[in-house]
């Protein structure tokens, strides 16, 4: 079996590692999350082995270059809230429609968001969840109901 052609990838995978790089992020970041991904995922796609989990491979590039970011983003200056900002103008309407959502997934604690995101958005098995994440699949398991448990009673979301 041969890998399919990398802009495939893109499309079977781009909303799903999208998903995953605004829930750890948040929407001002996940943009360039997601571009780094695909430019690494890029890089390494002719060395990957054809019968990989090409969805978990692209998870764990994801997740890295989130934590990349995030480590980036505290070492940057704060600006001062006095200047305005805008990106807010330019910000797409699909992340102000369910920005309580963003904002109530954001609450969470780390490590049940992070079993939240790659678990539902990212629909990986909680294994795989815990080896992204070093911990174990009970512990995972565990992350993910206390979190959608919480997110049930903070999200006052409407659903369809």
């Amino acid at each position: 079996m041969s890998l399919p052609p990398f802009d495939q990838v893109v499309a079977d995978h781009g909303a799903v590692v999208l998903r995953v790089c605004r829930a750890v992020l948040g929407p001002h970041d996940a943009d360039d999350a997601w571009s780094e991904t695909f430019l690494s995922a890029l890089r390494a796609y002719p060395d990957l082995r054809p019968d990989s989990d090409v969805r978990a491979w692209l998870v764990t590039i994801a997740h890295r270059k989130a934590i990349d970011i995030t480590r980036a983003a505290a070492r940057r200056a704060v600006p001062d809230d006095r200047l305005p900002d805008p990106v807010a103008a330019a910000r797409p309407a699909a992340v102000e429609a369910d920005g309580d959502l963003w904002a109530a997934l954001a609450e969470l604690p780390a490590k049940q968001r992070q079993a939240v995101t790659y678990h539902h958005v990212a629909g990986l098995p909680h294994a795989e969840v815990a080896a992204l994440l070093g911990s174990t699949p009970t512990a995972v398991r565990k992350a993910a109901s206390d979190g959608i448990a919480r997110l049930r009673t903070t999200y006052q979301g409407t659903s369809p």
